[in-house]
């Protein structure tokens, strides 16, 4: 299966070599859930705070049972605080 896999701001240090503008086409085995493709990155759940599956939040308790499919673009961000 392919996708793509943003990771924004700090967590954008566990993509791995060859990734271009904070991301990266794979090609997975099955129909991962979210949090089984962060693990493969070893991205911690803890910082990867906001989840999207093409621009739909992901919430906490769908993380590792919501299946992704192909042509699915994930996306990360950690948290962000303002002022």
């Amino acid at each position: 299966m392919r996708l793509t896999l943003k990771l924004y701001a700090t967590l954008a240090e566990y993509l791995p070599a060859g990734a271009r503008d904070n991301q990266i086409v794979l090609e997975l085995p099955g129909d991962p859930s979210p949090h089984a493709v962060l693990d493969q990155f070893k991205v911690p759940h803890a910082r990867a705070h906001l989840l999207l599956v093409n621009g739909n939040y992901v919430p906490p308790a769908e993380r590792d049972a919501a299946s992704l499919q192909e042509g699915d673009v994930l996306a990360a961000w950690p948290p962000v605080a303002g002022g």
